[in-house]
């Protein structure tokens, strides 16, 4: 599974090259996490390309369910398959089930 997020810059020309991403969860809170470009995206992404760019974060569902709207919900982890967490250390969120892709369906 992968979370939809957007790379907001070029934060590094460290080999193979570090993006800042960013995404918004399911109570409007932003969170940012700092990775390297072919971790969240196959895109030839670089310093000098125009921002925004989609990215896709690798996660797994903790838990899913809807909310009171009865829009569907879900619990994610970003700790698999690649460690992944935000500049604040989190690694769990909640988030809309639209925000959300199977692997392999990103472009």
């Amino acid at each position: 599974m992968k979370l939809r997020a957007q790379i907001t810059r070029w934060a590094s020309d460290d080999d193979p090259g570090i993006v800042e991403c960013r995404f918004t969860d399911r109570f409007d809170r932003e969170w940012t996490l700092v990775e390297k470009r072919p971790v969240v995206t196959a895109a030839d992404v670089r310093s000098d390309s125009q921002f925004p760019q989609p990215a896709y974060i690798g996660c797994e569902i903790v838990s899913h369910g809807r909310d009171d709207a009865g829009r569907e919900i879900a619990e994610i982890s970003t700790e698999k398959p690649w460690g992944i967490e935000t500049t604040d250390g989190a690694t769990r969120f909640h988030v809309f089930a639209d925000q959300l892709i199977e692997e392999g369906d990103e472009p």
